[in-house]
């Protein structure tokens, strides 16, 4: 006989899911955020709209993912983006800038708001 699920957490699978994919999407912004400039994937966005884009993604999973202490999570969040802008300081050719935090970390905010927007919704439905 299993136990049901607390009312404040999404299902399991999904959960499950958004935690896999926040570590890997989290790993590749990594990766090519401390990556040389050459290796750096071309995109027709900007550079601003793909940071905040990639913290949005990320921002969101990590709210679906681990649904408790979200802000405490959020603000280990921020504490990532400005470790990597600061990494990229030693990178050669890369150059860590307080505006691409500051994009990072609204990114961050906007998917964290869109994540627990998100759990909410599919906790509410229906089973």
């Amino acid at each position: 006989m299993s136990l049901p699920l607390p009312a404040a957490a999404p299902p399991p699978p999904l959960r499950s899911a958004a935690r896999v994919l926040f570590w890997l999407t989290l790993a590749y912004v990594a990766f090519v955020t401390l990556s040389p400039i050459a290796d750096r994937p071309l995109t027709p966005f900007g550079p601003q709209v793909e940071r905040f884009g990639a913290f949005l993604v990320v921002g969101a999973l990590l709210m679906i993912g681990y649904p408790g202490h979200r802000l405490r999570w959020f603000w280990a969040l921020v504490v990532v983006a400005a470790a990597l802008e600061v990494g990229q300081n030693l990178v050669g050719g890369r150059h860590g800038r307080v505006i691409d935090f500051d994009v990072k970390a609204c990114g961050a905010a906007a998917g964290a708001v869109m994540g627990f927007v998100v759990e909410r919704l599919v906790r509410r439905a229906p089973a």
